[in-house]
């Protein structure tokens, strides 16, 4: 049996420059979280793969979901040799909410299969399974601070400014699908030469995520969310990550983080309110 921590991510800026055949270029700004959910690996006599969810977030995870998608390819590709696996997730990352649940589970699950050396792969042949499951895969075989240009190049930086966060989830999720469909506008490049001092503050404090315009016309309740936090203990900034509907208000002292979680949630008690810590 083994255990592997498959991170929560957060987009701190996300902009939208043009569109490909199928999918967006995006460029972004992505940190990890502490939030988490655990992954159980053991390898399994049997037929099949064994794919189990459980936790406060499993409810309605698509049977086609990303870690169905990484075993049908490494098995189309005959990778895992007959080896047969049993995967469980606690998921504790909400699903629709802008946090690239479902990616990074398969991000590391696939990253575990090749540490352990169950399989064989080159970096070449790693970006074009992640690619083929998911555009966010990638970003979690080494789940560090990361700046993504719209070239697809991706940067990873170990040593960056760390904030305490503050996440809200109102009780919807958003479809990416639905909000990248109301892209209409796209960015001119501005992460085509990633360097570190795009993760400072000052940087950061400049930049915004272009989907936050069209998740909020669609969805008015996350709108009012933002601007609720905007006045909670002074956040640093608060921004939505990816596509929504989770709002993160940044802070530079745990602290004020804490206090704001209890101030909002006097206001809205049923919302899915959580503090955290980027890694």
């Amino acid at each position: 049996m083994n255990k592997v921590k498959s991170f929560a991510k957060i987009n701190l800026a996300l902009h939208v420059t043009g569109k490909l055949a199928k999918l967006h270029k995006i460029e972004s700004i992505v940190k990890f979280i502490k939030l988490y959910d655990s992954i159980t690996i053991k390898k399994i006599k049997s037929k099949k793969h064994k794919i189990i969810f459980n936790g406060r977030f499993s409810k309605n995870i698509n049977k086609d979901n990303t870690v169905v998608k990484l075993f049908n390819i490494l098995e189309d590709q005959k990778l895992l040799k007959n080896q047969r696996f049993q995967i469980k997730i606690k998921k504790n990352i909400p699903q629709e909410a802008g946090l690239g649940g479902g990616s990074m589970n398969a991000a590391n699950i696939l990253n575990f299969l090749i540490k352990k050396k169950f399989i064989k792969l080159n970096q070449k042949k790693i970006l074009k399974i992640a690619n083929s499951i998911g555009s966010d895969v990638i970003l979690g075989i080494n789940p560090t601070s990361t700046v993504l240009s719209s070239k697809n190049i991706i940067k990873k930086f170990s040593k960056s400014p760390q904030f305490h966060t503050l996440l809200v989830r109102p009780n919807f999720g958003c479809s990416t699908k639905k909000i990248y469909l109301g892209v209409k506008n796209y960015s001119k490049p501005k992460f085509n030469n990633p360097k570190k001092q795009m993760l400072s503050l000052s940087f950061l404090l400049k930049q915004e995520n272009a989907l936050e315009k069209i998740a909020f016309s669609k969805y008015p309740k996350l709108k009012l969310i933002k601007s609720f936090l905007n006045n909670l203990n002074k956040p640093l900034f608060v921004r939505m990550t990816g596509s929504g509907s989770v709002i993160v208000a940044y802070y530079q002292k745990k602290q004020d983080c804490e206090l704001a979680k209890v101030q909002f949630k006097r206001k809205f008690k049923n919302y899915w309110c959580i503090t955290s810590k980027t890694i």
